[in-house]
């Protein structure tokens, strides 16, 4: 019998989703589907198909002639325009709390979403980041001044209530 552990969050399901999609070739929602009861999460198809919605998922052809969803560029593309304002809207949903200490920067967030918050993050792909450490509800940033993990924190609760 599997046990199910179900995320706590839509956010930690769907960077689930977009991990599987980077990663591996899927190509159709019922091998995703499958991937993910793997993993413990259980999904119906309707929720699938409106999470690969959101995430911008798109079947495209492979270098071997198979379809398999892509995240589309954009939104999802480092430093693409859209990714700024992404990260501001997620960090309204997401971001509990901000504090910054020498070149480190601590996010809290709910449980579960901190890879997903993470991964945003990253793709605004920001020099002043050298990088990301993600838990399950903390988020870690590196930053690339000695002492500008205050500087970013307040950068973030900025964004929180931009």
């Amino acid at each position: 019998m599997t046990e199910f552990r179900t995320p706590v969050t839509k956010n930690a399901r769907q960077s689930r989703i977009a991990e599987l999609i980077e990663r591996e070739a899927i190509r159709s929602q019922t091998e995703l589907a499958a991937r993910l009861v793997a993993d413990g999460i259980a999904v119906s198809q309707g929720t699938l198909s409106k999470d690969l919605l959101e995430l911008g998922a798109v079947r495209v052809r492979t270098p071997t002639g198979e379809l398999a969803y892509a995240l589309l560029a954009g939104e999802h593309a480092p430093g693409a325009p859209a990714t700024l304002a992404r990260l501001a809207r997620l960090c309204g949903e997401l971001l509990l709390s901000a504090e910054g200490s020498a070149n480190l920067t601590v996010l809290r967030t709910p449980p579960g979403a901190a890879q997903f918050f993470a991964s945003a993050i990253d793709k605004v792909a920001w020099d002043s980041v050298l990088g990301t450490i993600a838990g399950d509800d903390t988020v870690v940033i590196v930053t690339r001044d000695p002492v500008g993990g205050s500087a970013m924190a307040e950068t973030f609760l900025n964004l929180h209530t931009s």
